[in-house]
């Protein structure tokens, strides 16, 4: 793509980038979706039909009438009106639509570059790759709903972690793809003696994902709420019922118990700081470092920091909507400045 004309590239980097931001701004907007509870309001997958809302009040009826047969409107939501039906339908049908209108900006844009002759070998196959993430992402964000369409009163904090985790991959992949037609390899100078900085990027980037899926069990057991204090965990920094969780139901506690799913998310917070501070310091004082590495580096400090402060706000205000959907928004460019940090690491 190199030998493009300049605005057929900057188109393809735009394309790629505008990508990048449907994929937060639906994330995002799953985050809403999650903390209104509004995620099983839609009961059926219709990959078409389900373009367009109900139109009348017969259709209105018709979508509550299908909620109602579920276990959450049952044991929890049995006051819900109609009203309040159509609140949360809306932040699905939006995340939905959302889906929709990645996979049309997706289709356009690739038909276009490749009728244009801007998408050819490697970066062909590389671009059509980000359609097979996007309808492996349309599967499981149907297979984590239907986990709470029949006994569970909430969708799966199993599927949720693997729903979420996958959005933040195809973002990642979509986003290094506009890094390679952003800088070029021929147009970075070459790094020497930075193997050890990219291992431990690749660690760093590693941990940073478990993180994220740690935030998203979190999110699906609501363990926000239960232990709203700081530094410590209502006093303790283990509490007890870490430990009773773990005698009763072994390893599996530590992904299904809420108390020791926050403990760990706590936890590994203060290690990805710790390291990100480690691998910053030692950008900036490398003599082999280039300019735009120690600038990701810089900027990888600044996201974590805000990011830390960010959580421990959330967490003290017992997870208001707004923070909660700011935490995960500032996770997505925590998990692009590491991609960004990385690459600049390259040769």
């Amino acid at each position: 793509m190199t030998n493009a004309n300049p605005s057929l590239r900057a188109s393809l980097i735009t394309w790629y980038l505008a990508g990048c931001f449907l994929v937060f701004g639906m994330v995002v907007v799953g985050g809403i979706t999650r903390l209104t509870g509004s995620g099983l309001s839609i009961t059926e997958w219709k990959v078409v039909t389900g373009t367009l809302p109900p139109l009348n009040d017969a259709q209105w009826i018709e979508e509550f009438e299908k909620y109602q047969q579920i276990p959450q409107f049952k044991e929890i939501n049995s006051h819900f009106t109609l009203a309040d039906f159509k609140f949360i339908y809306f932040w699905e049908y939006i995340h939905r639509l959302f889906g929709r209108l990645i996979g049309f900006v997706f289709l356009g844009g690739f038909l276009y570059f490749v009728y244009k002759g801007a998408l050819k070998g490697k970066l062909l196959w590389q671009t059509a790759g980000m359609f097979l993430l996007g309808g492996i992402q349309g599967f499981l964000g149907w297979y984590m709903v239907s986990s709470g369409l029949t006994q569970n009163v909430y969708v799966s904090h199993l599927r949720l972690a693997i729903h979420l985790t996958f959005a933040f991959i195809t973002f990642g992949y979509i986003f290094y793809i506009a890094l390679t037609q952003l800088f070029p390899r021929k147009e970075l100078e070459v790094e020497r003696r930075n193997s050890k900085l990219k291992q431990q990027a690749n660690l760093l980037l590693l941990m940073v994902t478990l993180q994220i899926i740690y935030g998203a069990f979190v999110a699906g057991l609501k363990a926000g709420h239960i232990y709203t204090t700081w530094p410590g965990m209502n006093g303790s920094w283990t509490p007890d019922s870490i430990s009773f969780a773990f005698e009763k139901n072994g390893i599996s506690s530590l992904w299904n118990n809420p108390a020791s799913v926050q403990f760990i998310h706590r936890n590994m917070a203060f290690l990805v700081t710790i390291m990100i501070i480690l691998v910053a310091y030692q950008t900036l004082k490398n003599s082999f470092s280039l300019k735009a590495s120690k600038d990701a580096a810089l900027l990888l400090l600044s996201v974590v920091f805000l990011q830390v402060v960010l959580g421990i706000i959330t967490l003290v205000m017992s997870v208001p909507v707004w923070l909660g959907v700011l935490h995960q928004a500032m996770a997505f460019f925590l998990f692009a400045s590491v991609i960004y940090y990385r690459y600049r690491l390259s040769a």
